[in-house]
């Protein structure tokens, strides 16, 4: 097992996908941070052609499973994907079938946590995350 949090702890986390071409080259990227900000993980991963809010889903879904392996109990979530943030606060319906799979998916991590929140942030407070998936989509190692 990797480093954990301490017990009770929070992570907090910002993910971002990306796609070039949409649907296109994809990557996910995501930055997992302990209570005070220090970055605990980072993730960059190319995950193949598709869209940018498939890739935006895969990011946080990667990002929660980091978060579980950490052993968190809450976890604070910040994406710039709007349309995440409203479908999973339950403003947006999910009318996208293959969305739905990957909803679905986040509903079920987020089961295994005393608490998660889901936060809309514009782009450029997101910058790492950002920075992480426009270098997976491009296949390249960060």
């Amino acid at each position: 097992m990797g480093k954990g949090v301490k017990e009770s702890d929070k992570v907090i986390l910002y993910s971002d996908g990306a796609s070039l071409g949409n649907p296109g080259r994809a990557g996910i990227g995501a930055i997992i941070c302990d209570e005070d900000r220090k970055v605990i993980k980072r993730i960059a991963k190319f995950i193949g052609i598709t869209t940018n809010n498939v890739a935006e889903y895969m990011a946080l879904i990667f990002a929660l499973e980091e978060a579980l392996y950490l052993r968190a109990k809450e976890v604070e979530c910040f994406l710039d994907s709007q349309l995440l943030v409203r479908q999973l606060e339950g403003t947006y319906k999910v009318k996208d079938r293959k969305l739905g799979l990957f909803y679905s998916q986040v509903r079920h991590l987020e089961s295994f946590f005393e608490k998660v929140n889901f936060n809309y942030v514009v782009r450029s407070a997101n910058k790492q995350a950002d920075r992480l998936a426009k270098v997976a989509a491009k296949g390249k190692r960060e």
